[in-house]
């Protein structure tokens, strides 16, 4: 079993005059470095850090499951599984709704796909669901993994996440903020779980690809 790269915080990785930074990375003079101890990751000209573990860290664009904390008159309170709320407000909704009446289209405990609008230096999140790809979840289950562990459930280009919905047939909606959709059948919905357990523990290593389709063979 072969590792992948992990570095330190101030690492160098590159340079800008030929690749792009990204999470977890900063610039210095024309010089990309480490910002946060995590494994190294190259894809085309990008560079990032994804880190062994923590929690989310929200980033403008990231797709997110969010679940509803609070109702208020012109807004929506978000936990979206990061170190402060979201806020959600009516103008950011598909939905021509009057003040005060917020409930009667989103209640505490409901569930969304929301996409990270913006974030201020005050670390106050704003959320849009004005995207034909975002809405409110109805039914199925959501379950939370390590947020660090998001790209290998994915995959490159999706290769991962698209292997499993092959084997088991579930839809499943991955958040970038570590939470995870799924709607199938309890025996379905039992393969996929083994599957990111599968990938969570053995995040680092190479070969994942094929030791999930093999245990998602055996379980055929």
């Amino acid at each position: 079993m072969q590792a992948r790269k992990i570095v330190l915080p101030g690492e160098f990785l590159g340079e800008t005059r030929s690749l792009k930074a990204g999470r977890g990375t900063f610039i210095e003079h024309g010089k990309i470095y480490a910002m946060i101890l995590g494994i190294f990751e190259r894809r085309g000209k990008l560079v990032q850090v994804i880190p062994i573990k923590g929690r989310y860290e929200p980033v403008e664009g990231d797709f997110v499951i969010g679940i509803i904390e609070e109702a208020m008159p012109s807004s929506w309170l978000v936990d979206i599984n990061a170190p402060y709320p979201a806020l959600l407000h009516v103008s950011e909704t598909p939905w021509d709704i009057e003040f005060g009446d917020t409930e009667k289209y989103l209640k505490t405990g409901d569930s969304i796909m929301a996409k990270v609008l913006f974030i201020d230096v005050e670390k106050k999140l704003q959320l849009t669901l004005n995207d034909r790809n975002l809405y409110r979840i109805r039914g199925g289950h959501i379950i939370e993994v390590e947020p660090s562990k998001v790209p290998r459930i994915i995959g490159k280009k999706g290769s991962m996440i698209n292997l499993i919905k092959r084997y088991t047939r579930c839809r499943i909606i991955v958040g970038q903020n570590g939470r995870i959709w799924l709607d199938g059948d309890d025996k379905s919905i039992a393969k996929v779980l083994m599957a990111i357990k599968l990938i969570e523990e053995e995040s680092v290593s190479y070969g994942l690809t094929n030791k999930v389709e093999n245990l998602l063979k055996m379980m055929t």
